[in-house]
């Protein structure tokens, strides 16, 4: 049959081949008598040839894309601490609106307790009613150059008054429970000269009230606002 003449010729031809590669001098092959080499050795030679060429091919290719990857993987990684730290913050934002919102409704009680530019002169006639009210003799109460703060005015008032110890001590509590903020500095209580026995103190001290000073990208923001035509 012409199929098993055709196997027996392979299988002849292949112990052929096999027996000629087992003769070869490895040593002294030479790409120069490729031609002559056996057909079995050809083709093993292109195979690995064609081997070596897929996977130097193959390792171009995937050293591009490793590279690719690795900074795929960096970015993953820095995307996902993003990622957690702005969840964090999320997490708490509720917690931090709520406590904007209180700290802004106390610095809004604070700034009313402070008095406007126009009430200082107010404010000085109720700490001299004050001093009347107690019956103390006043040496002078009057106002001091102002010193500038980043978000408020300082209005220092130098006092000096006379008179008993119970008249002085209710005189600067009437001070301290005065709807305006006004704080004490400076005490200097001694006794007056010459009027020991009649137990006649003199007070020299610093008193401070506060006016808001709104900082310059809020007063630009209001005299924008001002300015603008009404719709």
């Amino acid at each position: 049959m012409p199929g098993a003449e055709n196997i027996m010729f392979s299988g002849e031809w292949l112990v052929n081949e096999w027996r000629q590669l087992k003769r070869i001098d490895w040593q002294g092959l030479e790409f120069s008598e490729a031609g002559s080499w056996p057909v079995l050795l050809k083709l093993l030679s292109c195979a690995l040839a064609l081997a070596l060429a897929f996977a130097a091919v193959g390792w171009l290719v995937v050293k591009d894309h490793r590279a690719a990857l690795d900074e795929a993987r960096a970015e993953e990684e820095q995307l996902l601490d993003e990622f957690r730290e702005k969840a964090v913050k999320a997490a708490y934002l509720p917690r931090v609106r709520q406590k904007l919102a209180l700290l802004g409704e106390q610095m809004q009680e604070v700034r009313e307790m402070l008095p406007t530019t126009v009430e200082i002169p107010t404010l000085l006639d109720s700490i001299n009613d004050a001093a009347v009210e107690h019956r103390l003799q006043i040496d002078h109460i009057r106002s001091q150059p102002t010193v500038d703060r980043a978000f408020y005015v300082e209005h220092p008032f130098s006092i000096q008054v006379q008179g008993g110890y119970h008249q002085i001590a209710g005189f600067v509590a009437e001070m301290a429970a005065l709807p305006r903020v006004v704080t004490q500095h400076d005490f200097v209580l001694q006794p007056l000269e010459g009027a020991q026995e009649s137990g006649l103190l003199s007070l020299s001290m610093q008193a401070r009230t506060y006016s808001y000073q709104a900082p310059a990208a809020e007063e630009e923001a209001i005299k924008a606002d001002k300015e603008a035509p009404d719709a």
